[in-house]
């Protein structure tokens, strides 16, 4: 899955950003999972960037549950 940014974010519908944020969280964990089971060598800095992108998600949803 592609690393999306703020811009990208802000264009998707509220149904696409929940099922994103699932798919990033689902991702998450699994990368998780192998990090701590000491299988996850080269992928190892992927799970910063797919926290941030968790992250904006949520700043997003956040942002339309205010409006």
């Amino acid at each position: 899955m592609a690393r999306l940014k703020m811009k990208s974010i802000r264009e998707l519908n509220e149904a696409d950003l929940k099922d994103r944020l699932e798919q990033s969280r689902v991702e998450l964990s699994k990368m998780r999972m192998e990090a701590a089971k000491g299988t996850l060598r080269k992928e190892s800095g992927k799970i910063r960037s797919i926290r941030k992108e968790v992250a904006r998600m949520m700043t997003r949803k956040n942002e339309l549950k205010k409006k």
